[in-house]
């Protein structure tokens, strides 16, 4: 039986991939690729980083919920996370303010370093090399 430890961090996994997989979702399916690089220009991205963000999403979620590589995956994600964090402070604090807030994102990112930090998890089918502070 594996630990709580494990479990817990399991379950953090599998919710960071499902809710990748439901950004790149609502990217692809609701606000359109056209849509979603159009937004990213907006706010003086490059459109071509829509397409490229759709892909770490989807791949990246898929990859946590399946357990591969794991803590590289969340550490790569953190960036997407960030990146909308700093389009989004614009619009305030609450994530249901018009436009969207920036903590929402930003605990996402802090999420996903927790994983990175923390481990992969129970049933990880590629585990990651373990991390440690200066060889401890």
């Amino acid at each position: 039986m594996p630990s709580s430890t494990a479990l817990g961090l399991l379950l953090l996994r599998l919710s960071l991939g499902l809710m990748y997989l439901a950004h790149a979702g609502l990217k692809l399916f609701v606000f359109t690729l056209p849509g979603t690089a159009q937004f990213f220009e907006s706010h003086g991205l490059p459109a071509a980083l829509a397409y490229a963000v759709l892909a770490a999403e989807a791949l990246g979620g898929a990859m946590l919920l399946l357990g591969v590589y794991p803590r590289q995956v969340a550490l790569a994600l953190a960036p997407v996370l960030l990146g909308a964090a700093w389009v989004h402070a614009p619009n305030g604090w609450v994530f249901t303010a018009p436009g969207g807030g920036w903590e929402y994102p930003a605990f996402l990112a802090a999420a996903s370093l927790v994983l990175w930090l923390a481990g992969d998890g129970a049933g990880a089918l590629r585990r990651s090399a373990r991390f440690t502070w200066g060889g401890a």
